[in-house]
């Protein structure tokens, strides 16, 4: 659960204390709430100082946020889908990333710090009810984690995936679908083989039929031409029968002119 403005500060303010105490091994007496006050009332001593107490804050700041979160990257991420896509690739459920820039406003100001902490809070406290609501369904909910970007802006970055059951189930109604259209098409190969042979026996019976015809054709033109070669044959011979009956005739008759 997010944490009230004071409390954030309160919490940045033992943590901080706890790191000077350990640097130092006694309490430096140095506090968050000193800090900015000396820096509103122009009391920071030289400038070296002013810059020393700001490293020091933000990295105090970055510890205290790293034993909140656990996974705090300090690094400046584009908001295009590429950047996104390969800090996503990077993230594990767990991880904060924010810009130099904005760490440092937030480790120097209390208000800037509850802001953006309240919007990563915001992220993981969801976790719960997105995981619940993916589940119904179907699915299941990847949370990768939060940026923070240079421009303040914040990207909740997270992905979700079928759930086990639901991959069983689409694998098989995959496979389904794959032996159906094996079968489908092994049944059209058998039908077009099918339907090549009927042609094929078709073709055949019909060059059978043709050549039976053809023959048939050719048994009659040769029957009829034989036919007309008796004829003529007939013919010829009536007529050469004929011719040799007349002369036979015409010597007879002229022998007898001749007796008489």
């Amino acid at each position: 659960m997010s944490l009230s403005l004071a409390g954030l500060a309160n919490n940045y303010y033992q943590n901080y204390i706890y790191q000077q105490t350990k640097a130092t091994g006694q309490n430096s007496g140095t506090d968050f709430n000193s800090v900015f006050s000396a820096k509103k009332t122009g009391n920071t001593g030289s400038l070296q100082e002013a810059k020393d107490t700001s490293t020091s804050n933000v990295n105090a700041y970055t510890e205290y946020l790293k034993s909140k979160y656990g996974n705090v990257t300090i690094q400046s991420v584009g908001k295009d889908q590429a950047s996104l896509d390969r800090i996503g690739k990077s993230m594990s459920g767990s991880d904060v990333v924010i810009a130099p820039n904005i760490l440092e406003k937030m480790a120097n100001d209390s208000e800037t710090a509850a802001y953006y902490e309240k919007k990563i809070d915001d992220f993981f406290d969801d976790i719960p009810r997105s995981n619940a609501w993916f589940a119904a369904k179907g699915l299941v909910y990847e949370p990768g984690g939060v940026v923070v970007h240079e421009d303040g802006s914040v990207t909740y970055i997270s992905g979700c995936s079928d759930s086990p059951e639901r991959v069983a189930q689409v694998n098989a109604e995959n496979k389904e679908k794959r032996e159906k259209k094996a079968k489908q098409r092994k049944e059209a190969i058998e039908r077009s083989q099918e339907e090549a042979e009927e042609r094929r026996q078709q073709i055949e019976s019909y060059n059978q039929k043709q050549a039976k015809t053809e023959a048939l054709n050719k048994h009659i033109v040769d029957e009829e031409n034989s036919n007309m070669s008796n004829l003529v044959s007939f013919a010829i011979a009536s007529y050469e029968n004929a011719a040799n009956m007349y002369s036979e005739s015409v010597i007879a008759n002229s022998i007898t002119d001749e007796v008489q």
